[in-house]
């Protein structure tokens, strides 16, 4: 029956390896939760084989995606399945699969959050209730907002904050940092915490941003990874920790600035439009950062 089950989602597609699906990543694009790098790390890290399916159309490779049984690679679905739920933590990222502008290729395995890039190049997409939260360009911000946050981070360096970039860090001394902050802003630990450590070192080199310190301790992080397709790039802030006893400064509110405008000058270094996603638009502090785009499943 599952072998069945199988053949019917998988009619039409061809199993090729992980090189392969590299190859069409680099060529095609896609975003950070589908990033060679990233599926291949994070999938070793739950133990759970990855299957890479490639699509043809006149004996030409047009598009390939990352599987895990009837769900796409590093599902959350999957991990709790697994007993490994809260394993790692790429917030509600969003999902670009690599495929030919054109392709059509028909997706039947289970995603949420898929971009809205993928129309056209992939059938079966269906509408999602939800939104993310992608942030607006600089010159979408009002003057008084930029004015504001520049203030805001004049007034914490004046009062002795510095700004550290993560790359002064170890990845053990950030992943202490962030569990730190995130426990207590929130007041509950932070997905992911045991592994922390070891999943900011797999993805180290995808990592961006800086660190907020006050008084040499560190009062603001954010978890954001950063990949580079051909047509864009792609930016997941997945979550961040404050330290509330400092929130006249708003660092969390500063750290934003400092991150989405050092993303942005990047971006446009490369020429490149930038797709910066704050996850799911879902809190009120997002709409100040951001538009709505949507979404969609498979």
């Amino acid at each position: 029956m599952l072998n069945r089950l199988q053949s019917v989602r998988e009619r039409g597609w061809q199993t090729i390896d992980a090189a392969t699906y590299a190859q069409a990543w680099a060529q095609f694009g896609g975003s950070l939760a589908t990033h060679p790098l990233v599926v291949e790390r994070l999938a070793a890290l739950a133990g759970i084989p990855v299957r890479y399916l490639g699509w043809e159309q006149a004996g030409e490779l047009v598009a390939a995606i990352p599987t895990w049984g009837r769900y796409l690679a590093l599902s959350k679905d999957v991990l709790k399945q697994q007993g490994k739920k809260g394993l790692y933590d790429l917030g509600n990222a969003e999902l670009i699969l690599p495929a030919a502008s054109d392709a059509q290729a028909p997706l039947r395995h289970h995603g949420r959050y898929l971009s809205e890039l993928n129309q056209g190049r992939f059938s079966g997409l269906k509408a999602q209730a939800e939104s993310l939260a992608m942030a607006r360009t600089p010159e979408d911000l009002s003057k008084k907002f930029r004015y504001n946050q520049r203030r805001e981070l004049r007034l914490l360096e004046e009062a002795g904050g510095v700004v550290k970039p993560v790359g002064e860090f170890s990845s053990s001394e950030l992943a202490a940092i962030y569990c730190d902050l995130f426990q207590r802003r929130w007041g509950f630990a932070a997905t992911g915490a045991e592994r922390m450590a070891e999943v900011i070192d797999l993805l180290r080199e995808l990592m961006i941003g800086s660190v907020l310190l006050l008084n040499d301790a560190p009062i603001a992080i954010q978890l954001v990874y950063r990949v580079e397709a051909p047509q864009w790039v792609s930016v997941e802030y997945i979550n961040g920790g404050v330290d509330p006893e400092t929130r006249a400064f708003s660092p969390g509110s500063v750290l934003s600035f400092l991150n989405t405008q050092s993303a942005w000058e990047q971006a446009r270094a490369v020429d490149k439009p930038l797709r910066f996603s704050f996850g799911r638009a879902d809190r009120e502090y997002k709409d100040r950062w951001c538009n709505p785009v949507p979404v969609f499943q498979a």
